[in-house]
């Protein structure tokens, strides 16, 4: 066979390949999702109300359409393949645009309906829902749900399209994003009212070396920040514990375990109640900003507009003072 003879076949086999792609739907998509959620064909069964053979029956299908396996037996049941993995994302990708397709009709048919999923970072719970009570006493008819989670989880959300818009103190670092400034994002370093600290001026950072720190968890942007600190001092924290959420890092400085560095916006009723205190530390406060996020490639629905809009022109006044 000469050199046109293999281009030929070649392109022939890659032509097929493509018209075989066309033949998956969305519904066997949907059944790889339920199989890797439910690790088994019976828990997808169970899920889809469907039997245990014909799940099954759907998946080696779909294996035959791509030509490569899509799952494989782990300890916990059946798991996704590289190919199953992604299948899996193209079918949460396909889920989301038919969602914002959903969307858009609806406001076709009234212009002020539709849905938006709204992730926050832990540190933005104490203003998020004021913001979104503004938002829907604006716009009554948009339903907005809102879930809470560290940064690297609200990232992956964003990402696998399981939210449309997310609020956060740092901007994502390799995702396509687009982001806008809605206000500024104080850090500070917090320490019981009895503190030997509390009402010394200009206290020097190098003093907080010989501080116990209580941080939190690796992934949130609150670490990074008291991370990037150190690190710019050339010091390294005394790290007291590790805890992964504010509310209990604020109660374990009030019970006088350490001092921390956590966000202004999360201390304004234990500040005015006199359960806490700020240091004056050289160098801070650590100025941040607060974003909204949303994806670049992703159609971005009416409703998700709308939300989009509201933050940058009212967020900041939703923000604790």
């Amino acid at each position: 066979m000469n050199k046109s003879q293999d281009m030929v076949s070649w392109r022939d086999q890659y032509f097929c390949y493509r018209f075989a792609m066309l033949d998956i739907t969305l519904r066997q998509l949907r059944y790889l999702a339920a199989t890797v959620r439910t690790g088994s064909w019976a828990g997808a069964a169970t899920e889809l109300h469907l039997t245990p053979p014909a799940v099954a029956t759907q998946l080696r299908l779909l294996e035959k359409i791509v030509g490569l396996p899509l799952l494989e037996r782990g300890p916990g049941g059946l798991r996704p393949t590289e190919s199953g993995r992604t299948l899996l994302e193209t079918g949460a990708r396909l889920e989301a645009e038919l969602a914002t397709c959903e969307d858009a009709l609806a406001a076709l048919r009234s212009a002020h309906t539709g849905h938006v999923a709204l992730g926050a970072v832990s540190t933005a719970k104490y203003f998020a829902p004021h913001v979104l009570a503004s938002f829907q006493n604006a716009h009554p008819d948009i339903n907005v749900t809102l879930s809470v989670g560290n940064r690297y989880e609200i990232l992956r959300r964003l990402e696998n399209y399981e939210i449309d818009l997310a609020v956060m103190g740092r901007p994502p670092e390799r995702l396509e994003a687009e982001q806008h400034v809605f206000g500024e994002h104080p850090y500070v370093i917090i320490a019981a009212p009895h503190h030997a600290l509390v009402g010394s001026k200009q206290i020097p950072f190098a003093k907080m070396g010989e501080e116990t720190f209580l941080i939190r968890e690796s992934g949130s942007g609150t670490r990074l920040h008291l991370d990037a600190l150190f690190a710019a001092a050339e010091m390294t924290p005394k790290v007291g514990m590790e805890i992964v959420s504010n509310e209990t890092i604020k109660q374990a400085v009030i019970a006088g375990l350490g001092v921390a560095l956590i966000s202004a916006h999360t201390i304004s009723a234990e500040l005015h109640d006199g359960r806490l205190a700020i240091l004056d530390v050289v160098g801070l406060p650590i100025r941040r900003h607060w974003l909204v996020v949303r994806m670049s490639r992703r159609s971005v629905s009416p409703a998700t507009q709308a939300l989009w809009g509201f933050f940058v022109t009212e967020g900041s006044q939703q923000l604790p003072r």
